[in-house]
């Protein structure tokens, strides 16, 4: 596996995340990776939080609608970070959130659940005869310039996952990935401030610290 070398994280933060506790997610190895990366990292549910931060982190693990149906009371205040421009970086299930809809317990009508619809797509199950989950190490192959990516082609990263997005512009495709079919890894909105990973960069060694380096410093940035 490639791997990247990844400095020592600095004396000073580069800047200040807010990482949204919304009752799903390893918040704390996500918070960790975060500050190895060069953050001062807070764990809210507080809007005014998410205004002051140079940057926003959508974590989660489980099922869409449970993930949905959580981060509802704080809906708003999520799209007003989108808004208003600051970076708001969704992981595993956060960037499933950041889309339209998924087939995972799909309902028509009022039982019907909508995500963030940041991103517009839905998210699908992999093919009946598919492994479920996907569950592993997966190499990074990079589609365009974002500069999340930068300095991560060709690198591995860990997923765990038995769904994934399917944007309806195929510009949101930043990073793809192989397994039996090619499925987006990294996706982002048209402004480029609203972005996500499938799979889990607290999880992927010094790749996945090279991405979480990589959003610090587009925080700073701001």
């Amino acid at each position: 596996m490639s791997q990247q070398s990844i400095p020592s994280p600095p004396e000073e933060a580069l800047a200040s995340v807010a990482v949204v506790d919304y009752g799903l997610g390893n918040l704390r190895s996500v918070t960790r990776g975060l500050e190895r990366a060069g953050a001062a990292v807070e764990i809210t549910d507080d809007p005014d939080a998410f205004r002051a931060a140079d940057g926003v982190v959508l974590p989660g693990v489980g099922a869409f609608r449970e993930g949905v149906e959580n981060a509802d009371p704080i809906r708003e205040e999520l799209l007003s970070v989108a808004d208003d421009g600051t970076p708001l970086f969704g992981i595993c299930l956060g960037m499933q959130m950041l889309l339209t809809t998924s087939e995972e317990g799909a309902n028509e009508g009022e039982s019907a659940v909508r995500g963030l619809d940041l991103v517009p797509g839905t998210n699908v199950r992999f093919a009946q005869g598919q492994k479920v989950p996907h569950m592993g190490w997966n190499e990074l192959s990079v589609e365009r310039e974002h500069p999340l990516v930068e300095g991560i082609d060709g690198d591995y990263a860990y997923f765990v996952h038995s769904f994934y997005a399917v944007p309806e512009d195929d510009d949101a495709v930043v990073a793809t990935t192989d397994y039996e079919v090619t499925v987006p890894a990294v996706v982002a909105d048209e402004s480029g401030t609203v972005f996500g990973t499938q799979f889990h960069p607290e999880k992927s060694g010094e790749t996945g610290l090279g991405i979480l380096r990589n959003f610090v410093e587009l925080c700073a940035d701001r």
